[in-house]
């Protein structure tokens, strides 16, 4: 299996790139493809994928690896 990668973007979301499934809590698998954008404002009208709502909803979030 090959590497997945997940970048976090500083008030914006987490990007997934690789081979990987997305299953919400009743087990159901999600349609996506090999990159994905997941919503980290809690805003997005397209949960759990970013609409870029957080660019105009005021989420602010910076953190770097440790």
């Amino acid at each position: 299996m090959s590497k997945v990668k997940i970048t976090k973007y500083d008030e914006g979301p987490f990007v997934i790139q690789g081979s990987f499934e997305l299953v919400d809590g009743s087990g159901n698998t999600f349609q996506t493809s090999d990159t994905i954008a997941v919503c980290r404002c809690g805003q997005s009208k397209t949960q759990p994928f970013c609409d870029a709502t957080h660019k105009t909803c005021g989420f602010r979030e910076a953190s770097s690896a440790q």
